[in-house]
């Protein structure tokens, strides 16, 4: 029998060309949108959980026992209390310097001369006349025992060789003036003249620098008016001589305040021979105190906050956990730990910006990343 298309209906028609697709393995294309947003949902899901549970890279220190100082630090410069501006006493020519920049000198020494030719003629002048009035004067003892002169003649003879007597002595002085002299020990720290200048009367030559003791002042606030005192130990440390710590002591401590800047003054003194030298600048720290066995933590270690000291604890070598601090003295470096933590814990100190409360961390050592953290493989054995 046979059988034409115009019998076929067209529901057998489309049942025939499903069957013929299914068995091609062929999907609808509605089925096959749906099934990639299914997967690509799944792999989005899967690394947003890996990277929420990726741990941090982190540096960590050991709170540790030690002692710590409290201590007020600032800056000052150096000063040299016994310090002289060396002038001329005379005027004249300048015929010889004894003393350079840099010579140490005794007190008294001579520094330089002026030329002494005036003077000496002033002495000389001087003498003669002391010799001529004592002449008279002998003559007038003799004549008054002999009742030839008067009482007021002898007298006026004796005022006279007196008179003379004070301007010989002048006269000297003058002379000694032209030999100028170190009126205190130290350190020629500037020549003002050279030979052959014409020095006028007081003109300065020599500016002298007692280094053996110089001073340092520190304008300090109030409130550390009852912790700073005479005899406390004082560090000073000098841009110019770097790596070297220079010892000191408070000399002395202002008894009132400043009204207008709200500071006291405090200065201490230091020993010259440790080759400092006056005008230095340098950083001073006064110990006021000191406790031993301290637990003690890098000030890096502290957290930006403004109400509280905090500090991230790593806790079973993965998790970072944030911890309240109470906190005792504070130096340039660390930082005591009165209650929050032990001895042994370890606090992060770089890396705290990316982790918090509850982070995955992972503990490296510097300068060798992340792998030299962790334990080395151990070994398999060959058969």
């Amino acid at each position: 029998m046979r059988i034409t298309l115009k019998k076929i209906s067209p529901f057998v028609l489309a049942l025939a060309v499903s069957m013929a697709l299914s068995a091609c393995g062929g999907k609808p294309e509605g089925d096959q949108d749906a099934a990639s947003d299914k997967n690509n949902a799944e792999q989005q899901g899967k690394d947003g959980k890996d990277k929420a549970n990726e741990a941090v890279p982190v540096e960590v220190v050991t709170a540790k026992q030690q002692t710590i100082n409290a201590s007020y630090a600032g800056t000052a410069s150096l000063d040299a209390p016994n310090e002289a501006m060396v002038t001329a006493k005379t005027s004249g020519v300048m015929v010889a310097l004894l003393a350079e920049e840099g010579d140490y000198v005794q007190a008294g020494q001579v520094l330089a001369r002026i030329d002494p030719a005036r003077a000496r003629l002033e002495v000389q002048r001087a003498q003669a006349a002391v010799n001529k009035l004592n002449n008279n004067y002998q003559r007038a003892k003799e004549l008054l025992g002999q009742k030839m002169i008067s009482t007021e003649s002898f007298d006026q003879i004796r005022f006279d060789l007196e008179s003379a007597r004070a301007s010989l002595d002048l006269a000297q002085l003058e002379l000694s003036y032209t030999n100028i002299q170190a009126p205190i020990s130290g350190m020629v720290a500037q020549r003002m003249v050279k030979p052959g200048n014409l020095v006028n009367l007081n003109a300065v030559v020599f500016r002298i620098v007692n280094t053996r003791q110089l001073e340092a002042v520190l304008n300090v606030p109030e409130r550390e008016l009852a912790t700073l005192k005479p005899g406390l130990p004082v560090k000073l440390r000098v841009d110019a001589i770097p790596g070297r710590v220079f010892e000191g002591k408070i000399d002395r401590v202002a008894p009132a305040v400043d009204v207008g800047s709200g500071t006291f003054r405090v200065t201490s003194v230091f020993d010259g021979q440790q080759d400092l030298r006056a005008g230095m600048f340098g950083r001073i720290e006064v110990v006021y105190d000191e406790r031993p066995n301290a637990l003690t933590i890098p000030r890096t270690a502290l957290l930006d906050d403004e109400n509280e000291a905090a500090v991230f604890v790593v806790r079973d070598g993965k998790v970072a956990r944030r911890v309240v601090l109470e906190t005792g003295f504070m130096n340039g470096e660390y930082v005591e730990v009165v209650s929050g933590l032990k001895p042994g814990d370890r606090v992060v100190t770089a890396g705290k910006v990316a982790i918090r409360d509850g982070s995955q961390v992972q503990v490296i050592v510097p300068g060798k990343g992340a792998d030299a953290a962790k334990p080395a493989a151990k070994p398999v054995a060959k058969n």
